[in-house]
């Protein structure tokens, strides 16, 4: 094809050729790749040199200097500065100056992203710090909802279609004798319906008033099951395992350390810059221990709050280790502690820590603290038997299932 029949084609045109040139349109000009990654493009222009794959091209020549990126459909283009025929130093500059600017770019996201990580961190510790704070209103009398009225309109549509049945519809005086005598129906319905609701209001609330003073007086059963719906939603999971007189005994479920406490804190430099550092063993531990302690008190706070004729509470806290060779949960025991509900009043919530609470409240505690890190270590449950008992009474199968993964 000749140039002569080039300029006959339409304006939006496009011929490919050999050597990989393609024509556009009628006097734009043409492309042509010399190579993998290097094309020239020639319009009224000038000609113009790409350098590069689509992902990040350099164009040179007519115009400026500049530089494009694009993967799919989208792409972007910047100029890099100089004039149409800028010089090979001044390309380098605007290089160099694009290289900055995608330098401090890349460090405004790093930024960013550490800001949004010590965030979140922040929030982790801080609710470590916060989980004895939790308060549970004390438990009250129930009462029995009132039932809801009969369906008035309902019951008198029904008594007005059985009183005009076989009523034509001009005898008017019959129909309405009909609809006086539904009236009527409808009345003593509604009374004999209300007698029932208020009778079966009345037996639902014996049936509370009774649960609610075997609750007050510790009948074992009522208190254990209370507890166990109380616990449901427990972030640890938690059981009743005994209740005896005004005592109760509980086990908590804690996860290892590795799945409570991060290995960075956020912090800043000297400089006021944030920093992420890296929490040392001791540190560590005892974050993990004021963990199983807030633990301790958010259970017996709510156990408190829910069985009011509890007065002392026994609490065994579990570690799940992960299964053991045979596929059964096994567990370390913490700490094991003793606390009335009478030592609770007066607590600071606010201002002491859940480490301190408890150790000042239990009139038993026994714990295993490593001496150099601080670390909990598992109690020695051979001079325990009475632990021993209390965890073996535990159905592991249970709890561990019931711990989030």
């Amino acid at each position: 094809m000749s140039s002569g029949q080039l300029s006959e084609l339409p304006s939006d045109y496009r011929v490919t050729g050999q050597r990989g040139v393609v024509f556009y349109g009628q006097g734009v000009g043409f492309s042509i790749k010399l190579a993998p990654g290097v094309r020239i493009r020639a319009s009224s222009r000038g000609i113009r040199t790409s350098i590069g794959p689509r992902a990040a091209r350099v164009h040179l020549g007519a115009g400026r200097t500049g530089f494009s990126t694009g993967v799919g459909p989208v792409g972007f283009y910047t100029s890099l500065g100089g004039g149409r025929r800028g010089s090979s130093a001044g390309r380098a500059t605007s290089a160099a100056s694009y290289q900055r600017q995608v330098a401090a770019q890349q460090r405004q996201a790093m930024q960013t992203q550490r800001a949004e990580e010590a965030r979140r961190l922040a929030q982790t510790f801080l609710r470590i710090l916060e989980l004895h704070r939790v308060d549970f209103p004390a438990a009250s009398r129930p009462i029995a909802p009132d039932p809801a009225p009969p369906d008035r309109a309902a019951i008198y549509k029904h008594y007005e279609r059985q009183a005009q049945a076989g009523i034509g519809f001009f005898e008017r005086a019959k129909r309405a004798q009909a609809k006086q005598q539904a009236a009527q129906w409808t009345e003593a319905e509604v009374q004999r319906q209300w007698s029932s609701l208020r009778e079966q209001q009345a037996g639902w609330q014996r049936y509370l008033d009774e649960r609610w003073q075997q609750l007050c007086t510790n009948v074992p059963e009522v208190v254990l099951q209370t507890l166990e719906e109380a616990f449901e939603d427990n972030e640890a999971p938690s059981a009743a395992v005994d209740a005896t007189g005004e005592e109760v005994s509980l086990v908590v479920l804690v996860p290892i350390v590795e799945h409570v406490v991060p290995e960075r804190m956020p912090t800043t430099t000297q400089a006021g810059n944030l920093s992420l550092r890296k929490l040392p063993q001791r540190e560590r531990a005892d974050y993990y221990k004021q963990f199983v302690c807030g633990q301790v008190l958010v259970t017996l706070r709510e156990a408190f709050a829910v069985a009011p004729g509890i007065t002392t509470a026994r609490v065994a806290v579990l570690r799940h280790d992960g299964p053991d060779s045979y596929g059964r949960p096994r567990v370390s025991c913490l700490l094991a502690t003793r606390i009335a509900r009478s030592a609770l009043n007066g607590v600071r919530w606010d201002a002491a820590d859940a480490a301190a609470i408890v150790n000042d409240t239990s009139s038993e505690l026994l714990l295993n603290p490593r001496t150099r890190t601080g670390e909990l270590l598992p109690l020695d449950l051979g001079t325990e038997p009475a632990l021993t008992e209390l965890i073996n009474a535990v159905d592991l199968a249970e709890l561990t299932a019931a711990a989030p993964q």
